[in-house]
């Protein structure tokens, strides 16, 4: 099996976000003909070591979907290239790198027992968090009790994962002349509750994200110059720490301030991985470096604990003439495979 070339046959084939079905196309025809009995819903594959039995069950992902190319290519971002040790090429890092070496070690994992039952899934929209990837799949997959996300980390173990919860506020207020003493502005009422979100603390703080974060971004008031504004609308934006979930921090916050809170979505929510977890043991003693990740991942997106763990840099994703290093493959699929084979979760 020659993962290397089917990285460079992914390069060639553009798998925007919600433009994946080419790609998706390839990598069914390539896993079928190397014999893996796939398994696609929309543009999302998986392949299972066995049915659902009473072993618990992990799932390895990486996504099949990039970004379109940044500016500032000198390359063609489709062409890929070797070159001193280098793979250039768009989604070589983020995050063709991690589904090839995954795959690779799903394979090897699988070629004798395991105490798990396991899947590879390679999934779609992961870079807009969107509907049609993972979580489309997750009711085809039945019970996952662990999975490892696939993301460029240096092969680090992100423990802990920033969620992402956006609020829209509402303070009324009552209109009136500027000129006159009538009216009751609503910036003004707006002063305290924003005053409230800059400067609240919830009390558990992460030893790997720190405090949970809100930042009002956005503030709208008023319709012209001399009538008072009976309405002013801002924009808050709360990254969890993994100690909260999305629903706990907006309880607390619609029970704190003294505003109209209404959100726009809970479903980005944060992660946080036990370091007593045997996964995180067993990476340990590999020497593997537990952090906590700023940036989100299909690991907001399922509800069992998970590992963001993967070849290439975070830094080079997104970024012009993209690459990652042969030697970061390769030493990926054999960190995989030391730290889940054999691995009893119970």
């Amino acid at each position: 099996m020659d993962t290397l070339q089917l990285l460079k046959d992914l390069i060639r084939i553009p798998s925007f976000s919600r433009e994946e079905k080419e790609a998706c196309d390839f990598l069914e025809a390539w896993m079928r003909n190397e014999g893996f009995e796939v398994q696609r819903k929309g543009n999302n594959l998986w392949v299972e070591s066995s049915v659902p039995d009473d072993r618990p069950t992990i799932l390895l992902n990486a996504h099949i979907d990039t970004v379109r190319p940044a500016a500032g290519y000198t390359r063609d971002p489709f062409t890929p290239v070797e070159e001193d040790g280098k793979l250039y090429g768009l989604g070589s890092n983020d995050d063709g790198g991690s589904l090839v070496a995954l795959l690779e070690a799903y394979v090897r994992l699988t070629e004798h027992p395991q105490p798990y039952r396991l899947l590879f899934t390679a999934t779609a929209e992961e870079e807009i968090s969107g509907p049609g990837g993972i979580e489309s799949i997750l009711p085809d997959l039945g019970k996952v009790d662990f999975g490892v996300i696939g993301e460029p980390t240096g092969m680090n173990m992100a423990v802990a994962e920033k969620g992402l919860m956006v609020l829209d506020c509402t303070v009324r207020g009552k209109s009136g002349h500027a000129a006159r003493d009538e009216g009751v502005n609503a910036i003004y009422k707006a002063l305290g509750p924003i005053e409230w979100f800059r400067d609240y603390t919830f009390p558990k703080i992460s030893p790997f994200l720190g405090p949970v974060k809100m930042s009002v971004t956005q503030v709208n008031a008023g319709t012209q110059h001399n009538v008072i504004p009976d309405v002013c609308a801002f924009v808050v934006d709360v990254r969890a720490n993994g100690l909260y979930s999305n629903a706990e921090l907006l309880e607390i916050i619609k029970h704190s301030v003294e505003c109209e809170v209404r959100e726009r979505s809970t479903r980005l929510g944060s992660s946080s991985l036990s370091m007593d977890h045997p996964v995180v043991r067993r990476g340990l003693s590999l020497g593997l470096t537990p952090f906590g990740s700023p940036t989100t991942s299909n690991q907001a997106l399922v509800p069992f604990p998970t590992l963001k763990i993967g070849p290439g840099d975070s830094a080079r994703s997104h970024s012009a003439d993209e690459f990652i290093l042969l030697t970061e493959i390769r030493s990926a699929v054999e960190t995989y495979v030391n730290l889940l084979d054999g691995l009893a979760l119970d």
